[in-house]
């Protein structure tokens, strides 16, 4: 990536000698299906994060971002994450970390610098992009290998243990894993990947609402308690069942009446979901994109009623993008509470009809949804060789 070497030859004085790349992603379908144990399917986006790296024999990190004036120091020793506005670099100090936690060597430090053409605030999971770069970055430095599978666990291990927050494997998975004109499966309870092509002319647009909630995080974590709970309760009348995803409908109705509201509905939500996950496949495979286009209708519809992290906004997107030409489906994309839309298009949709879409939202809510339309992409690779 030219604009990572760029940065790193202005802000260190010279060229890097390794730079790796890793694709942005899009819940395709299969909302908070993957710490359940659950199907999901993502899709690597054609933007990415670019991190070019020299290894230095210092013990010391040393990490520039184009975006960002100065420059982070940090010693590698009794590695620690950093707190504040420089809490950035916790996304690959953290792969850093679980690498020398599983015993792979790497002796000294790096030079790094990161440059990134995705979007902020899109839902495109730059964090894990982040992740995967720095891995790739860090097995060309260090020379060590790893395979895609390894290299996303230690991504998800790094955003889990070091940054702190419970995500599962699908954002990390979708960039190690992306092909282009493909969609990646991920069966999250025994880590299996595959992929599925995608039918030909098929586009994403990506309305970004801007709004998150402000209790984003706790409501997160809610949901994450709520799905445990249910489980918990299942697992005692059911104690075959390895994860909330393994559950029927029929299990789950005959705690009906037993299971508070709350907990019944959430996991409603995502046996269901899964059921939709396992459909897509077939949908897709067989190249039918009007049931695909169902599929993410009732993904949608049920994080609106069952799990309910949706919005006001998010469901009008939903309800004003369906009915436009162009259209085979649209939900939410992401953790919910705010956030964006994915449309799944053909190539007729254009931006005079996302702009459409856009003044109708603005009418409504008083400002415009920031729009991004991609295709595909491929996943986390390194660059070679390296050139500005």
């Amino acid at each position: 990536m030219k604009e990572a070497v760029s940065c790193f030859k202005e802000r260190f004085g010279e060229a890097p000698e390794h730079v790796a790349v890793a694709p942005g992603r899009l819940e395709f379908i299969g909302n908070h299906t993957d710490y359940n144990g659950g199907p999901v399917m993502g899709v690597a986006v054609d933007c990415v994060l670019g991190i070019a790296l020299t290894r230095t024999e210092e013990e010391t990190a040393e990490l520039v971002d184009i975006g960002l004036d100065g420059r982070v120091v940090v010693p590698l020793a009794d590695l620690k994450p950093v707190q504040g506005t420089d809490s950035w670099v916790n996304y690959p100090l953290g792969v850093y970390h679980v690498l020398k936690k599983a015993g792979v060597k790497l002796p000294g430090g790096f030079r790094m610098a990161i440059a990134s053409t995705l979007p902020k605030g899109a839902g495109m999971s730059s964090s894990a992009a982040f992740e995967l770069a720095a891995a790739y970055a860090y097995s060309a430095a260090f020379g060590f290998e790893a395979d895609r599978k390894q290299m996303a666990r230690y991504g998800r291990q790094a955003e889990n243990e070091f940054v702190g927050v419970p995500c599962g494997i699908l954002d990390q998975g979708v960039s190690a894993f992306g092909e282009e004109n493909h969609i990646v499966s991920i069966d999250c309870k025994t880590e299996t990947f595959g992929r599925v092509p995608m039918p030909a002319g098929v586009h994403f647009w990506v309305f970004n609402t801007q709004k998150k909630h402000a209790l984003l995080d706790s409501l997160y974590e809610t949901r994450h308690k709520e799905c445990m709970e249910a489980f918990d309760m299942l697992k005692v009348k059911y104690p075959e069942l390895e994860c909330l995803a393994d559950a029927n409908l029929a299990q789950l109705d005959s705690l009906s009446g037993q299971m508070p509201e709350a907990l019944f509905k959430r996991a409603r939500h995502v046996i269901t979901e899964s059921m939709r996950v396992r459909e897509m496949a077939s949908a897709l495979q067989d190249g039918d994109l009007k049931r695909m286009g169902g599929l993410l209708l009732a993904s949608h519809a049920s994080s609106r009623h069952d799990f309910e992290n949706s919005c006001d906004e998010l469901d009008f997107l939903v309800d004003e993008l369906r009915e436009l030409g162009g259209v085979h489906g649209c939900r939410l994309t992401g953790g919910g509470f705010g956030g964006a839309v994915m449309a799944v298009t053909d190539s007729t949709f254009s931006d005079a009809t996302a702009k459409e879409a856009c003044a109708r939202y603005r009418e409504r809510f008083g400002h415009t949804p920031k729009v991004f339309h991609t295709r595909t992409g491929a996943g986390a690779h390194v660059v070679e060789p390296v050139e500005a």
